[in-house]
């Protein structure tokens, strides 16, 4: 894997910046979840399940200022991993553009071409309203 520049962190942040704006309904995104819960579960940090769901994927209570690839004891791939080594954080705006294609946000927030991720499903619309919700989870 080739190391991480400045310039890919750039890009990966400009992509992020470049997403729509952020006046996601976190409503909408609460009822949408159902689409991720097959992968996901929001568990809070007292244990509470907040919304029961598959392990494939890390819980995703607190995600929003989390760093990228970073709740304890998952499996991440290696490229969300070289996106947390180049300290990324989780935000509305990123995780907006990371649910629309998450091996292209991938690739640019590391700058690697082979970069990929091991979640396929992409959210083509209502990425602004889910990343609303999972901000309110805290």
């Amino acid at each position: 894997m080739r190391a991480l520049t400045a310039t890919a962190t750039a890009t990966a942040l400009a992509l992020s910046l470049t997403a729509p704006a952020f006046a996601g309904d976190a409503a909408k995104g609460e009822a949408d979840f159902k689409k991720c819960k097959s992968c996901h579960s929001i568990v809070g940090a007292d244990g509470t399940d907040i919304v029961k769901g598959g392990k494939t994927g890390p819980n995703l209570f607190g995600v929003v200022g989390r760093p990228v690839g970073s709740f304890p004891d998952f499996k991440y791939g290696d490229s969300i991993l070289a996106a947390n080594a180049a300290g990324l954080v989780w935000d509305e705006a990123a995780l907006t553009a990371y649910l629309a294609d998450p091996s292209a946000w991938l690739k640019a927030a590391t700058g690697d071409d082979s970069a990929k991720s091991k979640m396929t499903f992409k959210l083509t619309k209502g990425g602004e309203d889910m990343a609303a919700y999972l901000a309110t989870l805290k």
